[in-house]
């Protein structure tokens, strides 16, 4: 039986909702992160933006692989504010086609291409692998921690953002607030011990494992808002039932931060330099 985050069905739902997506939420297909509660969605999520980018220590001049770009924003930024040259991928056409046009307006030096990260085709060999909110969709983490580390260049970085649950959950604290976020949100949460492991097995070493919850807690405040749009909810009833679970699953993803039971972290992995071609 596949599991809820079933590839043609994340294809669809992105397919069919990026265009309300990206008027509602912009620019960013991403949580923000507020460090005095004061700033904008806007502002917020170009934040949490620049603080992997930091984290990742992103030189200038990088080539870059965004997996799971979205509609480009993490990739428009890095070539406006390091000079880097990215490659953006998504299984989504539509999203596909909003970067592009998007990247186009910013003249940045980005391109998008939709490809399967299980299958990723490319030759290249990048600085840095970024990816935020996009691996607890993939059904093959591990295969994709292995290619990724693969496609590094000695001293390279994997640079990510991603949902995680608690470690050590009990089966009724995960029935009760990670499967209405898995079942909803077309998620498999794993721990970030767990990816951790996962890197470590593809010859990564660890640099930042940072829980950033509590400052990003807010995006879903501002989400049950949003979703108040009549015609996002129009438009649900008239796709069926996967569509009006995603929206009653904001609900959902509340109460897991409050619980501490869904964790919002970022890791940064490296490369080690001895390691040649």
């Amino acid at each position: 039986m596949p599991g809820y985050n079933d590839k043609p069905k994340i294809i669809e739902h992105y397919d069919l909702v990026s265009p309300y997506y990206r008027s509602l939420w912009g620019e960013h297909l991403h949580h923000g992160f507020w460090e005095t509660g004061t700033e904008t969605k806007e502002e917020a999520q170009a934040a949490l933006t620049a603080r992997l980018a930091e984290a990742a220590r992103v030189p200038r001049g990088a080539s870059i692989l965004d997996v799971g770009c979205g509609f480009g924003g993490s990739g428009i930024y890095l070539a406006a504010n390091y000079q880097a040259a990215v490659v953006g991928l998504t299984i989504s056409q539509v999203q596909a086609t909003i970067a592009r046009r998007d990247a186009q307006k910013a003249n940045a030096n980005v391109q998008f291409f939709v490809m399967d990260a299980d299958r990723m085709a490319l030759r290249e060999r990048f600085d840095v692998i970024w990816s935020i909110e996009a691996i607890s969709h993939f059904t093959n983490k591990t295969g994709f921690f292995t290619q990724a580390a693969e496609m590094l260049k000695p001293g390279g970085t994997i640079a990510l953002i991603d949902w995680f649950k608690q470690k050590n959950l009990s089966p009724r604290l995960h029935q009760t607030y990670i499967t209405p976020i898995e079942r909803g949100m077309l998620v498999e949460l794993q721990t970030t011990t767990e990816y951790c492991s996962m890197l470590r097995a593809a010859e990564l070493g660890i640099r930042h494992e940072v829980d950033l919850s509590r400052h990003c807690s807010r995006t879903w405040e501002i989400c049950a808002g949003l979703i108040k749009n009549r015609t996002l909810w129009q438009l649900a009833r008239a796709q069926g039932v996967d569509f009006v679970r995603f929206l009653r699953s904001v609900n959902a993803m509340r109460r897991g931060f409050v619980s501490g039971c869904f964790v919002y972290g970022m890791l940064v992995a490296h490369k080690d330099n001895s390691l040649q071609d």
